[in-house]
């Protein structure tokens, strides 16, 4: 290794460290309760009540409405995310005429977070669906990220006359991941849960998400969990999050994917590695998870009527790393919604 190869890595650490310290001083004080009653969404909230398995919750949502000729467009949030994330895909869509709805789902964001709950891909689309029904929406164009992908997918499965088109942006679940990895229970992720930092929180996002770069931008979309860690529903937080990491498990879409009737866009940043379970992997499998250069062209080939977009160079979060290479192809993939 060259010495100014070596000088840069040590600078590049250091910085790194410098950019935590600065973060520290911003975020020891963050404490958010369960459903983020002080935490402030850049859209006007609104909560749709509902009865489900025997208990009176209440489904945040964001709506905004579009022109009267052009579609909404719902958008599902990932694991680790909130509605929030969707603001500037949800003002580029607004000022093209969309009408846009975009729901924190059961279990996330400002929603209830019941403890006692069978958290399922098809409760949370049942759910989406009543909210649409609420507000007169008949067909809506469904997309999600990561985790919100499992559900858009599962939505689309169940509803396919309410679905216009599915458009998929670095979905998880483009794996079985059961086939690869240990079975875990949901003790398991509470006690991980439980052990988390804001140290840890932002370590993986910055070496998952965003191959090793930082900055206000991204360090704002930890707040919301950095503060639940240190707020006063810690533990029902971390609970829930068990419970939901559960579906992502023992509720694959990857094999239904054949069965999609509906147009499906997918939207991939290639450099994503993320592959749930990875850590306790079979015995013996040598499997390689999260390889999304190949994963996109894989699940194209097993949906019926499905259209890839790669995005070269980008990772997990493509929406929020490089919104204008984003934007260029999710403009032509909504172009499918019109043929």
């Amino acid at each position: 290794m060259s010495k100014f190869k070596l000088i840069s890595i040590v600078y590049l650490l250091l910085a790194s460290q410098f950019v935590f310290a600065q973060d520290n001083k911003n975020i020891t004080k963050l404490s958010f309760d369960a459903e983020l009653s002080r935490y402030k969404y850049d859209f006007a909230v609104n909560f749709f009540p509902l009865t489900s398995q025997r208990q009176e919750l209440r489904m945040a949502y964001i709506y905004l409405k579009g022109e009267q000729n052009k579609p909404v467009v719902t958008l599902m949030h990932g694991k680790n995310f909130n509605a929030d994330y969707w603001t500037p895909t949800a003002i580029y869509l607004n000022k093209k005429g969309y009408g846009v709805l975009i729901p924190d789902q059961i279990g996330f964001g400002k929603s209830s977070k019941p403890t006692h709950y069978q958290y399922s891909f098809s409760v949370l689309a049942h759910h989406t669906k009543n909210l649409m029904a609420s507000l007169k929406i008949q067909k809506s164009i469904v997309m999600g990220h990561s985790m919100g992908g499992m559900l858009a997918s599962r939505f689309a499965l169940m509803y396919p006359q309410s679905t216009q088109q599915l458009i998929l942006v670095n979905p998880i679940g483009l794996e079985n991941y059961l086939k690869y990895v240990e079975y875990k229970d949901a003790d398991f992720f509470y006690k991980n849960e439980l052990a988390k930092t804001p140290e840890a929180i932002r370590h993986y996002q910055q070496k998952n998400y965003y191959d090793g770069q930082w900055n206000d931008q991204y360090a704002a979309l930890t707040y919301f969990m950095i503060g639940q860690l240190q707020g006063p529903d810690k533990e029902q937080i971390a609970w829930v999050n068990a419970l939901t990491y559960d579906m992502i498990f023992t509720q694959p879409v990857i094999t239904e994917f054949n069965n999609l009737s509906v147009p499906v866009s997918l939207i991939i940043g290639t450099r994503d590695r993320t592959g749930p379970g990875r850590k306790w992997k079979k015995e013996n499998v040598d499997y390689e998870l999260g390889r999304y250069d190949r994963l996109g062209k894989i699940a194209t080939k097993l949906i019926p009527d499905a259209e890839l977009y790669e995005l070269p160079g980008l990772g997990h979060l493509p929406h929020i790393e490089s919104f204008a290479e984003f934007t260029g192809v999710l403009g032509k993939a909504l172009e499918t919604s019109k043929k």
